[in-house]
């Protein structure tokens, strides 16, 4: 139907005659909030399950963050007042370089980002270097360790990096179980 308002014409909607019945209104109401009040349940079920999901996620990388699995640390002839540290843990690589009055350096590989570890042997003492991708000057040395705690520390090392390029959670063994595998793994000999 047109109509003409100050001789423009608009256009008028005219309802049925029939308006809906208030009970019907009613019942359209009712499954409009049932309808609602299960999609609420079913996101506040959902963002249950994620906190739960979000809690186990953060407690295995707790737990795999503060393991140490390898604490070494250097020797020096006759006395070595400031000894290097290396901690290895499940996640990270930390070397604590000390010098004198108490100052250090903590440098911290991640790693996945180590891309290498070799070790020099000398007569007495042995040197591990890891290199990182991550480091600026991309490498980071560690002398005066004993051949053998440097041997254990890079097949270690090498192990946990095995896990991490094949993604396997080592949250579920012990520490001892862990160390043992990780022996196992990188079982290549060296020669001294």
């Amino acid at each position: 139907m047109k109509i003409k308002i100050n001789n423009q014409p608009t256009k008028v909607a005219v309802l049925p005659n029939n308006p809906p019945l208030q009970h019907e209104m009613d019942v359209l109401t009712k499954k409009v909030e049932i309808l609602t009040r299960k999609e609420n349940m079913n996101a506040v079920k959902i963002s249950e399950v994620n906190m739960e999901t979000s809690k186990s996620i953060v407690a295995e990388l707790v737990k795999k963050s503060n393991r140490i699995l390898a604490s070494i640390s250097t020797h020096r002839f006759p006395f070595d007042f400031f000894p290097n540290t290396i901690n290895i843990e499940e996640g990270r690589v930390t070397v604590i370089i000390r010098s004198f009055f108490l100052s250090s350096q903590v440098h911290s590989v991640d790693i996945k980002d180590i891309s290498n570890i070799f070790i020099n042997m000398a007569p007495f003492f042995a040197q591990l270097v890891i290199y990182s991708k991550t480091f600026e000057a991309n490498e980071v040395r560690i002398r005066y360790l004993w051949k053998k705690q440097a041997i254990y520390a890079r097949r270690i090392i090498e192990g946990l990096r095995i896990f991490q390029e094949k993604q396997i959670d080592t949250s579920m063994y012990s520490k001892k179980e862990l160390i043992s595998k990780l022996e196992d793994l990188s079982t290549t000999e060296i020669v001294t």
